[in-house]
């Protein structure tokens, strides 16, 4: 949750939750700013991102915390379903504090009448993806509610890692000059779960990127131990997760649209439906933002890893007091790329 003020102010008298509070976007960046943030309010939720670091675990370590509420629909999808998505979602908020993810916890919201089987090919495949990255399951919880309450179900996790006390990654941590990288193409998962609904079903040959990406980290790391920031672009996808980032570390950014990897079936089914796959979500991509001097060691190293094998450096942070992100394009010129207003893909994760 980022503690940055905006510059509207949410009428808390009539107004009334939509779906725009859910897109990653503006207003959902109001809703968390001006209420979450503003009540709950202490020095770990100030630091603004995917997962708090806490206090010291042992000598030398610190913990890293992270919760996410899951709503996808539909349930299953080409690439994973809501229970394998619930492990990656957390454990990649996790992970992009540059924690070594250990623990998650597990609430289910189920609805009247979801049949047994569904439930049980979510819970094991939540088992085989918490097995992938070693993490275990510890706690959970199990609510039922009525008909017609709910869909299906809904999954909330929380997860818990270890950290070094030598790597501090923050999305206020960006300087000018640095370097900005994405680990590989953009708008998979949000495509292909639009290609599934039953109101637009349509053929793409895409599965959903979804996937633990703590290992991943590890390496980079390794590679470019002075990486400043990592982020999974999810809700919102990248054009508003770098503004987040531009926000929080105050300055400003610009990106080349000809570097960005887009998939030709997304590019595709993007412009037959009207989107932009810069704000399309991703569940198995990354962000990261480090000094330029590293940022040639930080994708090959990337590169290297079967889940960066696509990784592209994109753009570069520059020095702006707006903290406008703006894309170069593929003819030369230049265009804002601002925060989505309204909500492009609801239900997506």
């Amino acid at each position: 949750m980022s503690q940055k003020k905006s510059t509207s102010r949410i009428d808390w008298k009539h107004g009334k939750v939509d779906m725009t509070h859910g897109s990653g976007g503006r207003a959902m960046h109001q809703l968390i700013s001006q209420l979450f943030a503003a009540e709950f309010d202490n020095e770990f939720l100030q630091q603004g991102n995917d997962g708090a670091l806490l206090p010291a675990l042992a000598p030398g370590e610190r913990l890293v915390m992270a919760t996410d509420a899951h709503v996808i629909s539909p349930l299953f999808f080409p690439g994973g379903d809501i229970g394998s998505l619930s492990v990656h979602g957390t454990v990649n908020d996790v992970a992009m504090n540059g924690a070594r993810p250990l623990y998650l916890s597990v609430a289910f919201i189920l609805e009247e009448g979801l049949p047994l089987a569904d439930l049980k090919r979510i819970v094991q495949s939540m088992a085989a993806a918490a097995r992938d990255a070693n993490v275990a399951i510890v706690t959970g919880d199990t609510k039922v509610v009525e008909k017609g309450s709910g869909d299906g179900v809904f999954i909330a996790t929380t997860g818990v890692g270890a950290v070094t006390a030598d790597i501090n990654l923050g999305g206020d941590q960006a300087q000018v000059g640095d370097r900005i990288l994405i680990s590989g193409s953009m708008g998979d998962h949000g495509v292909t779960i639009l290609s599934q609904r039953d109101s637009l079903g349509f053929e793409t040959g895409l599965e959903s990127d979804s996937q633990s990406l703590h290992d991943l980290v590890a390496e980079m790391l390794k590679a470019a131990p002075g990486i400043r920031c990592l982020r999974d672009p999810t809700r919102g996808g990248l054009a508003n997760t770098l503004n987040e980032l531009a926000q929080q570390s105050e300055v400003g950014m610009v990106i080349d649209e000809a570097r960005i990897p887009v998939k030709p079936q997304v590019a595709a089914a993007c412009e037959f439906l009207g989107l932009d796959p810069l704000y399309v979500a991703n569940e198995g991509k990354l962000i990261a933002i480090c000094p330029a001097e590293q940022a040639d060691a930080l994708l090959a190293a990337m590169k290297r890893h079967p889940k960066g094998q696509d990784a592209a450096l994109v753009g570069e942070v520059i020095a702006d007091s707006n903290h406008f992100v703006q894309m170069t394009t593929r003819f030369g010129g230049r265009r804002m790329v601002d925060w989505l207003n309204g909500e492009q893909l609801p239900r997506i994760c």
